[in-house]
């Protein structure tokens, strides 16, 4: 090791100049090294303390030992003759006195074991280097490149580190990428597991979108064009929001650029995703309409409370406001942090007229009384159940008394409604009678009129329309029973009267 230690100091400053670890660092690295190798080797009861001396070079060992007049412990103490002899005439009794350790002699197997020991502390001292220059960096672009492929995940070499990209931050279109190709991608997460920095980059996030544009756009960058929020489908679509802190400068053209310069080049970068630039207002009901087009909108309900829209457009924008596959409306929910729902002039008008017919069956309710409901969105009865009196009372044109009318009147509609319900999904049960339809003139059949039926249609006999779900009676046969017995005969259903 002695022959090492002359060059020790080289390889420091080296290890320090290429790994850029701090060279406190290295120094706490090598010293723990030494004395684990001279405690291996010497002994691991000993007292043993190694220091690196800067002007020599090299690594120093020392036992320590306490200075006794009877010795109990020989691997910690010395007496006080020895000790006046071999390190310290003037030494008394207590004293602790070191004595240097010859490091020639740990052997070849103690160097070894150094030398794994620095190896170990550099690699995790060069780790947790990777660590902290990356943790802050979260939300940033970086250049990479792909290196290697992983079970469809890439690995992206960022020159001091390798970074993961996972198939689920790929953008879908990307097909045609090779190994040595240069990637740029958002720093998603920095995190540290087992003493192993793992940077996980992403394209697909909403990050990486808003970072391009900053790229691209000066006024971003400078703070003058703010991007407020940004909604994506990678590789397919994106919107962002954008606002402008000055009033002479157009966020959305800044974003545009000149013929479409700048978007452009943030599209390229995304493989061909479609990007819509929206304005951004503080009034929630604009901030909706503008993110949903380009589909014009002509009426806006709003249910602050849950953060709900109804948003009223013509039949012919109604699939252009959806988008296919709803993708134009998720979007603009996800850019809004609003719950959007989209409904067509058609289906409105049609469920306020269902809405008008069952509340005047039930009672005097006119259509001048619904009318200023409809206004605030009120739509069915269930709304009008739902809402408030003291709601419905303030509207113009309702009163209290109008109220009352029109919540009781609501309540049984959908009472009504409710039962129709229950009535359709419980089946009906066979009765030993069953009773013929109400305003036909028969009440059950005759023995002879069933017979007679059942000759001609063996299937099952003909039912009147609101016979639904009745059970079938069984099927006959002539020859085997020409006639049914008279407990078959009351069993039967009615039949029809031309029939009968």
């Amino acid at each position: 090791m002695a022959a090492d230690d002359l060059q020790l100091k080289k390889v420091l400053e080296a290890i320090e100049r290429e790994k850029g670890i701090d060279r406190s660092v290295l120094i706490d690295t090598i010293e723990s090294a030494v004395l684990k190798a001279a405690r291996k080797k010497l002994g691991m009861n000993l007292d043993l303390e190694a220091r690196y001396n800067e002007e020599k070079g090299e690594v120093e060992v020392f036992r320590w030992l306490r200075v006794v007049s009877t010795i109990e412990d020989p691997d910690r103490e010395i007496e006080l003759e020895e000790a006046r002899q071999k390190l310290d005439q003037n030494c008394d009794v207590d004293d602790e006195l070191g004595e240097k350790i010859d490091t020639s002699d740990f052997g070849r197997i103690a160097a070894q074991t150094a030398k794994q020991e620095i190896i170990r502390r550099v690699r995790d001292a060069e780790r947790e280097l990777v660590y902290n220059e990356y943790k802050d960096r979260r939300g940033e672009i970086v250049t990479g490149v792909l290196r290697r492929h992983e079970r469809q995940n890439w690995i992206i070499d960022l020159g001091r580190a390798e970074a993961l990209l996972t198939k689920e931050d790929q953008i879908p279109k990307e097909t045609n990428v090779r190994i040595g190709d240069r990637i740029q991608a958002y720093i998603k997460d920095v995190r540290n597991e087992d003493n192993k920095p793992i940077v996980t980059l992403s394209r697909t996030d909403e990050g990486f979108l808003i970072k391009l544009f900053e790229m691209e756009v000066p006024e971003i960058y400078e703070g003058i064009v703010k991007i407020v929020s940004a909604a994506r489908d990678p590789g397919v679509r994106a919107k962002i929001a954008v606002t402008s802190r000055d009033n002479d400068v157009d966020p959305v053209g800044a974003c545009v650029g000149v013929k479409g310069a700048r978007v452009q080049s943030v599209v390229q970068e995304l493989r061909g995703e479609k990007i819509d630039i929206v304005l951004y207002s503080e009034d929630p009901a604009r901030f909706v309409c503008n993110a949903i087009a380009p589909a014009q909108v002509s009426r806006v309900i709003i249910d602050e409370d849950v953060r709900s829209m109804e948003l009223i457009v013509p039949d012919d924008q109604l699939s252009l406001a959806i988008g296919r596959k709803g993708q134009n409306v998720r979007l603009a929910s996800k850019l809004t942090n609003w719950r959007i729902d989209i409904l067509s002039d058609q289906d409105v008008l049609a469920e306020q007229e269902r809405t008008v017919g069952l509340m005047q069956e039930n009672g005097g309710v006119t259509r001048e009384m619904l009318l200023p409901l409809f206004k605030l969105g009120y739509r069915s009865a269930h709304d009008i159940v739902n809402a408030d009196q003291q709601d419905l009372a303030i509207i113009p044109g309702i009163g209290t008394e109008n109220a009352t009318l029109l919540q009781e009147t609501a309540t049984k509609v959908v009472r009504e409604i409710e039962a129709q319900r229950r009535a359709i999904r419980k089946p009906l049960r066979p009765t030993p009678n069953a009773a013929a339809v109400e305003g036909t003139p028969e009440a059950r059949t005759t023995p002879s009129s069933t017979d007679e039926n059942q000759t001609e249609q063996p299937s099952s006999p003909s039912v009147d329309e609101n016979q639904i779900e009745q059970p079938s009676p069984p099927s006959t046969d002539d020859s085997s029973n020409p006639s049914p017995t008279p407990e078959q005969s009351e069993n039967a259903l009615s039949v029809d009267k031309d029939n009968s």
